[in-house]
C-alpha cells in the first residue's frame, strides 16, 4: 500500500516561511526547509525544524535553464548540514496563485538533473522539493532508492490550524444525522476531519473516561487509550461507564466499551501500560492530537517531548484539592485545562517539570526505602 506523504510546521515557523515568499512583490523567493522524519502504519511526515531563507541576489539567483534557482555555495553549505544532522533538505520556492499549485516543466528537470547527487551528498536523504502558492504546496520528494513521492498536504499546527493541499481537495460528504448539532457547527468538512483524525488520551480514570466518552460521541475516527491501571472499589465511582463487575478490569478496557457503544465505528485502541515505557510512547507519535489526564511527572515530561519533537498539539487536563497542612480542612477545588503547542507552552520551559521529583519517581521501592 503506497503511503502518505505530509508535511507538519508549526504556526511561528509557517509565518515566517510566508513572509519571506510573499512580501509583496508578486516575484520568486526562496529558502530551505529542514526536517525531521517519522514513519508510522498511518504514514510519513516531514516535521519542520527550521527554515533557512535565501538571500535574493546571493542565494537565490538566476537560474541557467529556469527563471531562478538556489545557488551551489548555499545548496552545498545546508545539504552538508542536513548530512551532518540526519535531517531531510526541502528546498522551497513560491509561484503566483491562492489554492492551487504545481511545479513547472524547469522545476521537475531541475530536480532530476540535482537531486540524484543531493541523495549522496545527504546520505540518502530524503530530499525534495516544495512550491507554495498563498494558500496550497506542492512537494515532489525524492527518497534513496531514486523514488520519487508527491507530498499529499502540509499540516500548520497552532492557534489557527490549516491544512494545505496542491489544489483544493473535493468536498466533503454530508455528515450522517446522528451528527447534525454537530455539523451545524462544525460544518460537513469540519465533521469528516474529526472522523479522520487519531487522538490519544493519556489516563484514563476520571478526566480520562470522560474525554475519552466525549470525544467517541463527538465523532473521532480513532481513539487510543494509554493507562495501566485496573478498576477497582476505590476509584470505581470516579470512571465513566464502570460497573461493580468490572472490579478487576484495565480502565481502558471499560473506555473501550464506553467509547463503541457511543460510537460503534470508533477505532478504539486500548493500550494497558504506561506513557513512559518507550514502546508505547512510539505508537502515540503520529497521533493528530493529544490530551494529557494524568497527574505524574513523568507522564507530564513523555507528553511535552512528544508535543515538541513530533509537532503534535495537545492538552494537559486535571483537578486539584488544596488542603490546610495542620487542620486537614480543604481550602480549594479546581480543574486545570493547558493548552500546549510546538511553538509556545512547553511544559519544562514553564517550571511544571520538577527534575527533583523525575529523579524521585526514577528510584526503585527499594532504593527509596533505603
Amino acid at each position: 500500500m503506497k503511503k502518505t506523504w505530509s508535511l507538519v510546521m508549526d504556526e511561528r515557523l509557517y509565518k515566517r516561511l510566508h513572509t519571506h515568499l510573499f512580501p509583496g512583490d508578486d516575484d520568486e523567493h526562496g529558502a530551505v526547509l529542514l526536517a525531521g522524519f517519522a514513519e508510522s502504519p498511518r504514514g510519513i511526515r516531514l516535521l519542520a525544524r527550521e527554515v533557512v531563507v535565501a538571500r535574493d541576489g546571493e542565494d537565490f539567483i538566476p537560474g541557467e535553464r529556469g527563471y531562478r534557482a538556489l545557488s551551489g555555495r548555499f545548496v552545498a553549505e545546508i545539504s552538508g548540514r542536513c548530512a551532518e544532522e540526519g535531517l531531510v533538505y526541502l528546498a522551497v520556492h513560491n509561484h503566483r496563485g491562492k489554492t492551487q499549485v504545481h511545479f513547472s516543466k524547469p522545476d521537475l528537470a531541475a530536480h532530476a538533473r540535482g537531486y540524484p547527487a543531493l541523495l549522496d551528498i545527504t546520505n540518502g536523504g530524503p530530499v525534495g522539493a516544495l512550491v507554495f502558492a498563498k494558500q496550497a504546496v506542492a512537494g515532489d520528494i525524492w527518497t534513496a532508492d531514486l523514488r520519487r513521492h508527491q507530498l499529499q498536504y502540509a499540516q500548520v499546527v497552532g492557534l489557527h490550524p490549516q491544512r494545505l493541499y496542491p489544489q483544493p481537495p473535493p468536498p466533503a460528504p454530508g455528515a450522517s444525522l446522528i451528527y447534525d448539532r454537530q455539523a451545524r457547527l462544525f460544518g460537513d468538512a469540519g465533521q469528516h476531519i474529526l472522523s479522520r483524525i487519531k487522538v490519544v488520551v493519556t489516563g484514563a480514570g476520571g478526566g480520562g473516561s470522560l474525554l475519552l466518552q466525549m470525544l467517541a460521541r463527538l465523532g473521532v475516527g480513532h481513539l487510543v487509550a494509554v493507562d495501566s491501571d485496573l478498576v477497582d472499589s476505590t476509584n470505581l465511582p470516579r470512571i465513566v461507564g464502570a460497573r461493580q463487575r468490572d472490579v478487576g478490569r484495565a480502565k481502558v478496557e471499560v473506555a473501550k466499551r464506553v467509547a463503541r457503544e457511543a460510537n460503534p465505528k470508533v477505532q478504539f485502541e486500548a493500550i494497558e501500560g504506561s506513557v513512559v515505557d518507550a514502546i508505547v510512547a512510539r505508537r502515540l507519535a503520529d497521533a493528530d492530537f493529544l490530551f494529557l489526564a494524568t497527574d505524574t511527572m513523568q507522564s507530564r515530561l513523555i507528553f511535552n517531548a512528544l508535543v515538541h519533537q513530533y509537532l503534535i498539539p495537545g492538552i494537559q487536563i486535571g483537578a486539584k484539592v488544596t488542603v490546610e497542612p495542620k487542620t486537614g480542612k480543604v481550602e480549594d477545588v479546581f480543574t486545570v485545562s493547558r493548552l500546549v503547542l510546538p511553538s509556545s507552552g512547553c511544559l519544562q520551559c514553564n517550571g511544571l517539570i520538577s527534575s527533583a521529583q523525575l529523579q524521585q519517581v526514577a528510584l526503585t521501592p527499594e532504593v527509596r526505602r533505603r
